[in-house]
């Protein structure tokens, strides 16, 4: 059984992200989104609030158990191989994304040799995305309705800002 593991902040998880996981899932058996804690990180959500939202977000791609949500707070290639994951799949929008993850590929593999990273392109419309840029357009009163998750979405409604 061929097991991934798409880590990130998922903060807020968006289209773009639901569109690579949706993708991964059709090239293995079982994909683990593991939602990272960031304690450094200024957070829209808690990790908690974006483990439930990112299960719910998922759960629209009848996956018949094929993907689970956890959160973890060490190294990804940790976290991946107490999952039992060999593989490790990251989202490309652009260069500055390739510069990024080509240099966090290199440090994992330095890490654990026997663990793979995928990296997938995004699809359009998905190449502008990103969390960082939701969290902006919310902080200033935007509408992302269109940028996340119906589920996702009803959440940042429901913020008081």
């Amino acid at each position: 059984m061929k097991i991934a593991l798409y880590p990130g902040t998922f903060d807020p998880f968006h289209n773009g992200h639901l569109n690579i996981a949706q993708r991964a899932l059709a090239l293995v058996d079982h994909l683990i989104i593991g939602v990272y804690s960031a304690p450094r990180k200024q957070s829209l959500f808690s990790q908690a609030e974006r483990i439930r939202l990112t299960a719910e977000a998922v759960a629209a791609l009848n996956h018949e158990g094929r993907i689970s949500v956890d959160g973890y707070d060490t190294l990804t290639v940790n976290f991946a191989r107490a999952c039992g994951a060999t593989v490790i799949v990251r989202g490309l929008r652009n260069s500055v994304d390739f510069d990024y993850e080509w240099q966090m590929a290199q440090t994992n593999h330095f890490l654990a040799e026997d663990i793979e990273v995928m990296c997938l392109f995004a699809n359009e419309p998905f190449t502008f995305l990103s969390a960082s840029l939701v969290r902006e357009v919310v902080s200033l009163g935007g509408d992302v309705s269109r940028l996340v998750p119906e589920c996702v979405a009803r959440a940042i409604a429901d913020m008081h800002f």
